[in-house]
């Protein structure tokens, strides 16, 4: 699985809760990849993916969250997509 963060530099709300949010996803998913990527050097990558909002959170591809969600809600949304897999 793959999540990509979508930031904007100097953005206090993407800074905040980025470092709990990713061990949460890091926790529940095995081999996760987890990207922070900078929309001013991504722009071109962040429109072909959909996003219209920072911060943001693609999950393999689908903008899943257009603000950052609490840990809470990223964990119900990644324990979601397992359940699906399997």
């Amino acid at each position: 699985m793959k999540i990509e963060l979508f930031y904007a530099p100097g953005c206090t709300k993407c800074a905040d809760d980025k470092d709990a949010l990713r061990a949460t996803a890091i926790e529940l998913v095995p081999g996760l990849v987890w990207r922070e990527l900078n929309v001013l050097d991504q722009l071109d990558y962040a429109v072909e993916v959909g996003v219209i909002t920072l911060p943001s959170i693609v999950i393999d591809g689908d903008v899943v969250f257009a603000s950052l969600p609490t840990c809470g809600q990223l964990r119900r949304e990644l324990v979601r997509r397992i359940n699906k897999r399997a």
